[in-house]
């Protein structure tokens, strides 16, 4: 365990908790409070949600549907990534309303989980978004790549860069002390801000602007492929439609917490320095991050609303467990 109540550089802590004594400008203990009561039961219901939901698309992937295609394995390791993604937020709900009890060690572990989740969620669904874009503008092409054996291959080297994309945040978080309170922090030699800066814009890359500008790229010419030939297989097009949501629904939740993670790396490089400021950012980064928690809930709901595949099977199941139910899907 580290002390660093001596000094501590101008940072705001993302990723785990928001803590006002640690942020550039203290502004009282309202948002403490607040975080301290609301926090853990958040946590709580969005890992107890997205725990059900995507392991029953592990289920039916596995036991009820053969996986033939790319689209299969990406489903398949996107509810992976989702669960990997929220495996931290028990620790969290502990964390959020008391110290880091759980170790170093396990600090470590768990920010190297959080980020594998996240950096994997939005690889295999901007490679969801490019299976489509294979399947529907080059046709003949995707006989070829388009199975599940280059699915695990493609699976594989993403998981490898979602690894090591992990691992700064990992090595860098650590449990420390600050104000007499143990705390699970990315904490980053003195003088070396260039490794938050590094990160922090790894994230925004990685995880927003790459993505963002392949996925428009890819829909552009999947509209522009449909317009064109006047496509009116509706399976086609639902397919097309689910993914879509999919991609929607993860930036819709992910890019203001970009955004704010953007701003507050120019605060870093001094070129934002007002107090009022800091405050806000540090304020906005647990907000924003808390919010997009809620994505990884949404995939399994999707599939079993717009995916036909899904609901078919699904439909099998729910009759088994409460048959006054099966009726609604």
């Amino acid at each position: 365990m580290v002390d660093v109540t001596s000094s501590l550089p101008n940072t705001t802590d993302y990723i785990y908790v928001y803590d006002e004594d640690t942020s550039p400008c203290s502004g009282g203990n309202g948002f403490s409070k607040f975080r301290s009561l609301f926090l853990p039961i958040f946590y709580c219901l969005v890992f107890v949600s997205c725990l059900m939901g995507n392991t029953l698309v592990l289920w039916v992937l596995i036991t009820r549907k053969k996986i033939t295609t790319m689209t299969d394995v990406c489903l398949l390791n996107l509810a992976i990534s989702d669960l990997l993604f929220v495996l931290p937020l028990p620790f969290q709900a502990h964390y959020a309303s008391d110290n880091w009890i759980f170790g170093n060690a396990a600090c470590k572990i768990m920010a190297g989980i959080y980020y594998m989740g996240f950096y994997s969620s939005i690889f295999f669904i901007t490679l969801m978004s490019i299976d489509r874009y294979i399947a529907i503008v080059h046709v003949v092409y995707a006989r070829r790549i388009r199975t599940a054996a280059w699915g695990v291959l493609i699976s594989l080297v993403l998981w490898l860069v979602a690894g090591f994309a992990s691992v700064p945040n990992m090595v860098f978080s650590r449990e420390v002390v600050i104000e007499q309170s143990v705390e699970c922090v990315p904490d980053y030699p003195p003088g070396q801000e260039t490794w938050r800066i590094f990160t922090q814009l790894g994230i925004n890359l990685l995880g927003l602007v790459f993505p963002l500008s392949i996925l428009i790229y890819c829909y552009s010419r999947i509209l522009k492929n449909l317009q064109c030939v006047r496509v009116k297989n509706r399976n086609k097009i639902k397919a097309v439609g689910m993914i879509f949501i999919i991609v929607i629904c993860f930036f819709l939740f992910w890019t203001p917490f970009n955004i704010v993670l953007f701003l507050d790396s120019l605060q870093i490089m001094h070129i934002i320095n007002e107090c009022e400021t800091s405050h806000s950012l540090a304020l906005a980064l647990q907000l924003t991050e808390t919010i997009s928690f809620i994505h990884c809930c949404l995939n399994p709901v999707i599939y079993a609303f717009a995916g036909e595949i899904f609901k078919a099977h699904i439909k099998k199941i729910i009759p088994k467990l409460d048959p006054c139910h099966s009726k609604y899907l």
